[in-house]
């Protein structure tokens, strides 16, 4: 097959990329004890730009010493050591001729593991569906979490902000705003986990509110001239099934006001990228975002097949394919694809069992050349 659309070049603001590959935000639980970047992410992270990928964007980075953090072993953005401790690992992926993105991240009532405090705190009290992961080191239900007050909105907002100011200085291309999944910026947009009765509950555009202001101060903070993206779900690591209630009729709300924002792509992800994502004869996730934002598209779910990945993009229903289990198995999937041979297989049990964090053996697999 000719893979035309994948390996057409795109602009993404004033940045111009080769193909249309980009590595998935993953979740390795590699960083030191306190948060800091290491030899061992840089070599992961290096070893996507190397095999063929021209955009990166990194597993979710927290913002804050407080309550953001999602997970032990998780890399920060919180203060000056950790921003250079990324400096070398940004300069490694920058060298090897891709784009590296941060993405922003704060676990909320989803967090099961943070070194700064005992408490979760989300928009309502209202505990996360499901069990903790225990590849990433959770164990059993999530704690009913505490009600943040609106200082601590306001509180929240500027560590994203300043977490944003230290991936530029750091020399990210860019930041993406973890709105999925799940974690703080999903919780309050979903319906039963927020149920505030002040200006961030309620209506759609209430439980919207916080991202919306959230993507205009992080934009007057790092310029115009910086790439900004958001990624956005329905489902969530602990409730995989959740819809929105009201459907396509609340996507074309959401993507509709996301699309009057200063963003600059959006990042959706689903179970399978390739199917109606709000019942029969449906759009898409990633066609919904495209259709009603009319910003750049990121599709993300089962889209490593290069067959697939092409006809979703040949359909004009995304403009970038994000790919993640796939690009674990094959760092340099780019440059197989382009080859004709053959993909491997993700190894769920070998790759993210006992624990989900980067083992030297993937790190030592040969890069096609």
């Amino acid at each position: 097959m000719n893979y035309h659309q994948l390996y057409s070049t795109f602009n993404l603001k004033d940045k111009t990329i080769d193909n249309r590959f980009v590595v998935a935000p993953m979740t390795r639980i590699s960083a030191e004890d306190d948060g800091r970047a290491n030899i061992t992410m840089k070599k992961y992270y290096e070893r996507y730009a190397k095999g063929g990928f021209n955009t990166v964007i990194s597993e979710g980075i927290y913002p804050d010493d407080k309550n953001s953090q999602g997970y032990y072993n998780q890399p920060g953005l919180a203060n000056g050591s950790h921003t250079e401790s990324w400096k070398p690992v940004v300069e490694a992926v920058q060298d090897n001729g891709a784009l590296f993105i941060a993405q922003i991240m704060h676990a909320g009532g989803q967090s099961q593991g943070n070194p700064y405090t005992n408490e979760t705190i989300a928009p309502s009290a209202v505990a996360p569906k499901g069990e903790q992961l225990e590849f990433y080191g959770g164990k059993g239900s999530f704690p009913e979490p505490r009600a943040m007050t609106e200082e601590e909105i306001r509180q929240t907002k500027e560590a994203f902000v300043q977490s944003c100011l230290r991936a530029k200085e750091a020399g990210f291309d860019g930041v993406e705003l973890h709105g999925a999944n799940g974690y703080l910026l999903d919780q309050f947009l979903t319906d039963y986990l927020n149920q505030r009765d002040d200006q961030y509950g309620g209506s759609v555009d209430n439980r919207l509110r916080l991202i919306v202001e959230l993507i205009e101060d992080v934009r007057e903070a790092v310029g115009n001239d910086y790439i900004l993206g958001i990624r956005i779900s329905q489902a969530k690591v602990a409730d995989g099934e959740h819809k929105w209630a009201e459907g396509e009729k609340e996507a074309e709300h959401i993507f509709t006001k996301l699309g009057v924002t200063s963003l600059d792509y959006i990042h959706v992800t689903d179970a399978d990228g390739t199917q109606p994502s709000f019942g029969e004869a449906t759009r898409t996730l990633a066609q919904a975002a495209k259709e009603f934002s009319h910003l750049p598209v990121i599709a993300n779910g089962q889209l490593g097949d290069p067959e697939t990945a092409e006809t979703v993009l040949s359909n004009n229903e995304a403009d970038l394919i994000s790919i993640g289990t796939g690009a674990l198995a094959n760092p340099d999937l780019p440059h197989k694809v382009k080859k004709g041979m053959k993909l491997e297989a993700f190894d769920f049990q070998n790759t993210l069992l006992p624990k989900a964090y980067v083992k030297e053996h993937e790190l030592e697999k040969e890069l096609t050349p």
